[in-house]
């Protein structure tokens, strides 16, 4: 049971959790569960955590199959720039592994903005809290329990 978890149970939505076994060598922690768990690679979203300005973390949600625009996300955040956060500090921060950062559940909560894309499909899958577990819930229920908004951030 991970936060991520409980949090949606506590939080009495809907959801799936799907397990699959991660394979190491995967070269992507998202289209590996795309793959495995037989869903729509653009229903299933990475956790991402960016630095804005070099002093607040906050975290972008886009399918796995799309890169994060660094520059969306900060015009989002109302921040000039917006960079990748340093992986020791993202674990720390979320209490999350790399490959399992969870957008739910989080130690210290971030400021979240979600892919605009997720409110096309009825449901969609994010990391669950560890490698190889994803849960599934609608965007609308993602949104409203890590407080997100929906905004473009797919690269352009």
């Amino acid at each position: 049971m991970t936060p991520a978890i409980i949090t949606a149970q506590k939080a009495r939505v809907d959801f799936t959790v799907h397990e699959y076994e991660h394979d190491p060598a995967a070269e992507s922690y998202g289209e590996e569960a795309a793959e495995k768990t037989g869903a729509d690679p653009a229903q299933v979203f990475k956790t991402l955590v960016v630095s804005l300005d070099g002093k607040t973390l906050a975290v972008g949600i886009v399918p796995v199959t799309a890169m994060l625009g660094l520059k969306q996300i900060a015009r989002a955040a109302g921040a000039k720039k917006a960079a990748m956060a340093d992986k020791l500090l993202v674990q720390r921060t979320t209490g999350y592994v790399l490959g399992g950062v969870s957008p739910l559940g989080q130690k210290k909560r971030l400021k979240t903005f979600i892919d605009q894309s997720a409110q096309t499909f009825d449901t969609v899958f994010v990391s669950a809290g560890k490698r190889g577990l994803e849960i599934e819930l609608s965007p609308e229920d993602l949104a409203r329990l890590t407080q997100a908004r929906f905004v473009a951030l797919q690269q352009e």
